[in-house]
């Protein structure tokens, strides 16, 4: 059986540092509410899977994707100045590209995860070479976080499949979806993108949030968007690794994959349509479902 005796200690260290930090900043920050700790195997993330965490009402997982980048930069200033914590989906060349930002966000508090090597389409490899990417991505994000990166897996576009999840399963690695999408991959001013993003929240009442820091755009609204959050009485909940499956909440009756529906459109897993492009991220292809 795979250990993680040592991440535990530190989802516990992020669970503590947390809750002092929030109350070294003051009431009138964000902060942190509570830590979960996660352990494979799991799926999560409503968007793609039929369960997810389970959070109570108003409360937030924060993640992004697709960094570091120079936009990481002002999205960890404004979680410190709110003293808040995310969970990044990293890259693994642009980890290696980039050390000091992945180191950045482990000092701050951070947990850091894998986003493949390079973010091919990856059910459109054969499976061999498919897995070697996201091995290699996760190599390369752990080794620029200097040993400290999580387990945790999140697939580029969340296109997956049974084979996949399958290995990862293996390689004990926490496959992430999310609940709500900023949508930042679609072009709008940062007043729409805060909208948006506000209003899906507020009818969702919470959940795993994907947004991108390799998006200028999301740079720009963090501060106003972490604002809202603390004036609208939501709590931020932090991922820090663990031990086994933490707890779930089942999707709703009548739920349908919505990656599933958008990946079909763009001709990925058998739909009809253009072939997806090889190497480029999914959010820089056209998306079909217009701010889903």
């Amino acid at each position: 059986m795979w250990v993680k005796i040592p991440f535990i200690v530190a989802g516990m260290a992020l669970a503590l540092c947390g809750g002092a930090r929030a109350e070294a900043c003051g009431p009138q920050k964000l902060g942190v509410s509570r830590t979960i700790l996660v352990g494979a195997p799991v799926h999560v993330g409503l968007k793609t899977y039929p369960r997810t965490l389970d959070l109570k009402d108003h409360e937030i997982v924060l993640t992004f994707d697709d960094g570091p980048a120079p936009a990481t930069n002002r999205v960890l200033a404004a979680l410190e100045a709110q003293c808040a914590r995310a969970t990044f989906f990293l890259i693994g060349r642009n980890a290696a590209a980039m050390p000091a930002l992945v180191r950045r966000e482990i000092a701050d508090g951070d947990t850091v995860g894998s986003h493949s090597y390079n973010h091919p389409i990856l059910p459109s490899l054969p499976l061999a070479r498919a897995v070697a990417n996201i091995e290699a991505g996760a190599a390369a994000v752990d080794k620029a976080s200097g040993g400290k990166a999580s387990r945790f897996f999140r697939f580029p576009g969340f296109a997956d499949s049974p084979a996949l999840l399958a290995a990862l399963d293996k390689t004990n690695r926490p496959v992430f979806g999310a609940d709500l999408w900023a949508s930042d991959w679609n072009a709008m001013t940062p007043r729409e993108e805060l909208d948006l993003l506000m209003g899906r929240l507020r009818r969702a009442g919470g959940g795993i949030v994907l947004l991108h820091d390799s998006k200028r755009e999301t740079a720009d609204i963090l501060p106003d968007f972490l604002a809202a959050l603390k004036a609208e009485g939501f709590h931020i909940v932090a991922l820090a690794p663990g031990d086994v499956p933490p707890a779930l909440r089942k999707a709703p009756s009548g739920w349908k994959s919505e990656t599933e529906e958008t990946l079909r459109k763009m001709g990925i897993g058998g739909g009809k349509g253009a072939a997806p492009k090889i190497d480029v991220p999914l959010q820089e292809q056209k998306d079909p479902a217009n701010r889903m």
